[in-house]
């Protein structure tokens, strides 16, 4: 009898690693002066979460209306978005696994909603990967970027990324 060999996202040891880098990530986070850092490289998004307290009264008062549970789902999914390159579909999955960051449906989605990320670019990194450490071919990193058991990127993106691979 053959074992069949599962993808790397779906064994223990990959999951292991997304927790830690989140508690990294997380724990870097906590401090005012990581914080001071992210309002500063983010000083052009008045809408910013991380928006320090002498910010604009607009910008305060949406502060004020975002909760804890908000602004740490939208950090993880930060974490998610720029070290892991996941989709859209794929953070907001994630956030609110049971076996993952449980968060609420409701504070997964705004946070899905005010990430800024360029879903375009994480699909072609996640290509990229397939294409180098699994020696894919397009139609197979294609259908692994559009795979709701997979990366869960839209068809758009997923051809982004393919047409955009290094030949």
């Amino acid at each position: 009898m053959e074992k069949t060999k599962k993808p790397f996202y779906e064994k223990v040891w990959f999951w292991l690693l997304v927790v830690v880098l989140i508690c990294i990530a997380g724990a870097g986070g906590s401090s005012s002066t990581n914080t001071s850092s992210t309002t500063a490289s983010k000083s052009a998004d008045s809408s910013s979460v991380y928006s320090s307290s002498s910010s604009s009264a607009s910008s305060s008062s949406q502060q004020d209306t975002t909760t804890q549970n908000q602004k740490n789902a939208l950090r993880s999914a930060e974490t998610y978005s720029r070290m892991m390159h996941m989709s859209k579909t794929a953070i907001y999955d994630q956030l609110t696994a049971q076996a993952g960051d449980k968060f609420s449906p409701e504070d997964a989605q705004y946070a899905v909603d005010n990430l800024k990320a360029d879903y375009n670019n994480n699909a072609l990194e996640s290509a990229k990967t397939y294409q180098k450490t699994m020696a894919m071919s397009p139609d197979a990193i294609y259908d692994q970027l559009i795979s709701q058991a997979g990366d869960k990127f839209t068809p758009e993106e997923a051809q982004y990324a393919v047409d955009n691979l290094p030949k």
